[in-house]
């Protein structure tokens, strides 16, 4: 017969490793704080990190955090200095967005049954202007846009802008602005614009882009950003944004060409870089669908106003004059002159009556 020894099971179980839930909250506190610590400081990898952990276990954002949160508010940056690598789209990402490019295929092509085309469209860079200035030509896959060293600024951006490409799940929140690696000289930072009264306002807007993640986040490249008044950019600049889209897809489609008025002796803010600071901004709009054909000009001061958009609409040609730029070269000149001197009324007419 075995004599089985008797253990104090209880007493043992008070010697094991075994945490209650105040120490592990106590914990979670401790590391959050050394992360913090590990930052110098900065909450934003610690309010990542809590909402990562968030996401985890199913918690979302409440109500109050939504509404409270302003999209035209240009986060900081992590850095100064231009990172080699720019961040690759997580796979589940690049899953979402073949889907959705999926679905894009196939509503272009049944917005290109209800579109009729000119010939002088076909052309090669039909979009794209010609500038007296010999700026750097800088091709995005979104957008294509000239940019002015000697101000950090483009003197343009032009894109086509397609119904479709106005909605989807693309989302600009997690987006950050980084310096465009594809100009030269290289552009303004992010922090030339920190402190500065201005916001960093986007040329080509995040929002004409809700279709891709990837081609939004090209929209917060330095080179498609340039200063903005902070009432303007979330006000009047915004709601002609806010136009467009609504023009796009009710015409199924447009060519948008926007920037500012750069000339010697602007006003300039920055750090590291002289970033001019725009006292105008335009926009020049050109729809096409065979036989109709229409443009319309928009010339906005970068200051708050209260206006009707319809005060800010003046001939395309004032433009070119202010500017040096020839908008929509290849279209024929008889039908380039008559299209860029159309007065206001006509334009108004033709544009907000439809």
């Amino acid at each position: 017969m075995f004599f089985r020894p008797r253990f104090n099971t209880k007493k043992y179980a008070r010697r094991g490793f075994r945490l209650r839930g105040n120490t592990l909250v106590l914990l979670f506190v401790f590391f959050l704080i050394g992360l913090f610590l590990h930052y110098g400081g900065k909450t934003k990898p610690v309010v990542a990190f809590w909402n990562d952990v968030r996401e985890i276990i199913g918690l979302r954002r409440s109500h109050a955090e939504k509404e409270e949160s302003n999209p035209y508010r240009a986060p900081e940056p992590d850095s100064d200095v231009a990172t080699d690598e720019r961040p690759e789209p997580s796979a589940s990402e690049s899953e979402a967005s073949d889907k959705r490019g999926r679905r894009s295929s196939k509503t272009k092509t049944n917005r290109e049954s209800k579109i009729v085309r000119f010939e002088f469209e076909k052309q090669v860079d039909f979009i794209l202007p010609v500038s007296r200035s010999g700026g750097e030509l800088i091709r995005h896959e979104g957008y294509t846009l000239s940019y002015r060293d000697e101000y950090k600024d483009a003197e343009w951006v032009a894109y086509p802008l397609l119904d479709y490409e106005t909605t989807g799940d693309a989302d600009r929140k997690n987006e950050q602005f980084q310096p465009d690696r594809a100009a030269a000289n290289g552009t303004a930072l992010p922090s030339d614009y920190t402190r500065s009264g201005y916001d960093r306002g986007h040329l080509a807007p995040a929002g004409d882009f809700k279709y891709s993640q990837r081609m939004m986040r090209e929209t917060f490249l330095m080179s498609n950003i340039t200063p903005q008044v902070p009432d303007f950019n979330r006000g009047i600049w915004k709601e002609l944004e806010d136009l467009v889209r609504t023009w796009a897809v009710r015409d199924n489609g447009l060519y948008i060409i926007t920037g500012p008025v750069l000339k010697a002796g602007l006003p300039t803010i920055g750090k590291a870089n002289e970033v001019s600071v725009p006292q105008k901004f335009y926009k020049v709009i050109l729809y096409c669908n065979k036989p109709d054909i229409r443009m319309i000009g928009f010339l906005l001061d970068n200051e708050a106003s209260e206006s009707s958009l319809k005060q800010f609409v003046v001939p395309v040609d004032q433009i070119e004059q202010l500017t040096g730029i020839d908008f929509f070269p290849k279209l024929p000149d008889d039908l380039e002159r008559k299209l860029e001197s159309k007065r206001r009324e006509e334009m108004v007419d033709e544009w907000f009556s439809n």
